[in-house]
């Protein structure tokens, strides 16, 4: 998605001819802000908007682009205390794996940029910046992140009680964009997602500038099944919630804008079946019952209570619910994992534990078989199910990545905290 609308901001800059900006007035290298000691100069500023402007980004307005130069002298600082530098190397690999993101090489890039009033050291600071604080997270912080086993059996429980979206009701808006009018159309479309709010929004703009028969309608295209959609297209609409719209998308001639209004879905298949891990413990009387389950606070302290007694007291089991006798079934429903249910029995007395409730599909471990499909060549090739569930350790690479994230996010905003930022 990013490499496609910096692709597009780029094709538009150059289709506008590469107007350089219009810098504040006064002194260029004043400082406005000081950071530690280090000055954000007044034509840093002006550079840096430029830049997001170029790159579409949403936060190219003065604030958030003083902001985010203020973070990067924080990210430096902490880079410098640590001892860590970008290499000539490194930062050369970070220009070009930057331009290839929008199709171009360093020197095409930075022409493009020099052609809108962009110096190519703004983009390297830019991505110098990016360089060290990567490094400066991989030494300080990833050793600190470890996924535990229960936050993994959490992510995939949310995963699989998550439907899955099958059908969609969206909403288009097609803005022309004949040659040499591409940058036009783009900054309309940048300004719709800026001020939609609603459907209602939406409906009206569509009616306004859309260019398709659906413009009467408001935009509004039926229901319609994801898989309908183009393959490059999904990915998009399943990243957006119900009331939102997406970024602008350019397609040959035109900008395009989504809303979605709804989205259905459905649960995988088996996904709402269970399988309980628990234990049934028979004991003399009510009050040893009620004794043993106040002391208990996991299903293995009651075989501490079990010892001696003969094995056939107290059975551990893991069943699917379908296999659990109706009473005892029952009785479970209503316990969270460690809860206990006791209840008479004559004279005796039975103590049910509730060890762990998990779905049916993760209990089992194993992911359904890929369908056999053929390949043009004749070959067989296994097709991706829609209805597997990622591997664990893929998940698991996935917490961890955004754990990471969060850390990164939370020492940035240590460090702004601790640091001496001030105004000549």
């Amino acid at each position: 998605m990013r490499r496609i609308l910096l692709g597009a901001a780029m094709a538009a800059m150059l289709a506008a001819g590469g107007v350089a900006p219009a810098f504040a007035q006064g002194n260029p290298f004043q400082p406005l802000v000081y950071v530690n000691d280090s000055a954000v100069t007044r034509y840093e500023l002006e550079q840096r908007i430029r830049f997001l402007q170029i790159l579409r980004a949403p936060d190219a307005d003065r604030a958030s682009a003083e902001q985010a130069l203020i973070d990067d002298r924080l990210r430096l600082f902490a880079a410098e205390q640590m001892g860590i530098a970008a290499s000539d190397a490194q930062i050369d690999a970070g220009l070009a794996e930057f331009a290839g993101r929008a199709n171009l090489g360093v020197e095409e890039f930075t022409r493009a940029l020099a052609q809108a009033g962009v110096e190519r050291q703004t983009f390297r600071d830019f991505v110098a910046a990016g360089i060290v604080w990567r490094e400066v997270v991989r030494q300080r912080l990833v050793p600190q992140v470890q996924v535990s086993d229960a936050e993994l059996d959490q992510e995939m429980q949310r995963l699989l009680e998550t439907p899955r979206i099958t059908h969609v009701a969206l909403s288009e808006l097609i803005i022309p964009a004949p040659p040499g009018q591409e940058a036009q159309a783009m900054g309309l479309a940048e300004s719709l997602v800026q001020s939609v709010r609603s459907e209602a929004d939406f409906a009206a703009a569509a009616r306004r500038h859309s260019a398709t028969p659906s413009a009467g309608e408001g935009g509004r295209l039926p229901w319609m099944p994801l898989e309908n959609l183009p393959p490059s297209l999904r990915p998009i609409i399943l990243s957006m919630k119900p009331g939102q719209i997406s970024q602008p998308l350019t397609v040959e001639g035109a900008v395009v804008l989504f809303y979605l209004r709804d989205s259905r879905g459905t649960l995988r298949p088996g996904a709402r079946e269970q399988v309980l891990d628990y234990v049934r413990f028979r004991l003399a009387s009510l009050a040893e019952a009620n004794r043993i389950a106040a002391l208990s606070d996991t299903c293995a302290d009651l075989f501490v209570h079990a010892r001696g007694l003969p094995p056939e007291q107290i059975q551990r089991q893991t069943l699917s619910q379908g296999q659990i006798p109706a009473t005892e079934a029952l009785r479970l429903a209503v316990l969270d994992d460690n809860e206990t249910s006791v209840v008479s029995q004559g004279g005796a007395a039975e103590l049910l534990m509730l060890c762990k409730r998990q779905s049916a599909l993760l209990a089992s471990g194993a992911a359904p078989e890929a369908p056999v499909a053929v390949t043009a060549e004749g070959e067989t090739a296994a097709a991706p199910d829609p209805d597997a569930l990622p591997d664990r350790e893929e998940m698991r690479n996935q917490i961890f990545s955004r754990k990471v994230g969060q850390a990164a996010d939370n020492y940035l905003a240590e460090l702004r905290a601790n640091a001496i930022i001030r105004r000549p």
